[in-house]
């Protein structure tokens, strides 16, 4: 009965711990976005919904005066 107590608090803790650092948080997003940008000033960050995926959608202004959209995913971090 003990392994078996053990071995469910291992599993669940090391589910949590998975997604805990899976998850891009805002101010993670923002910044790779702003580096992706060259350093361009961040508007706004929202979360969304992108088909299966959540995705942060973060605006920035650009050097230039210019606003781009960039996304990046939740999960993995990527930046479309």
């Amino acid at each position: 009965m003990k392994k078996r107590v053990k071995f469910v608090l291992c599993m669940a803790s090391l589910l949590m711990a998975t997604s805990v650092l899976a998850a891009v948080s805002r101010d993670e997003a923002a910044a790779a976005a702003q580096k992706k940008n060259n350093g361009a000033r961040v508007m706004s960050a929202e979360k969304f919904i992108e088909g299966d995926k959540t995705v942060w959608r973060v605006k920035v202004l650009s050097t230039s005066g210019e606003v781009r959209t960039v996304f990046v995913d939740e999960a993995s971090g990527a930046v479309h």
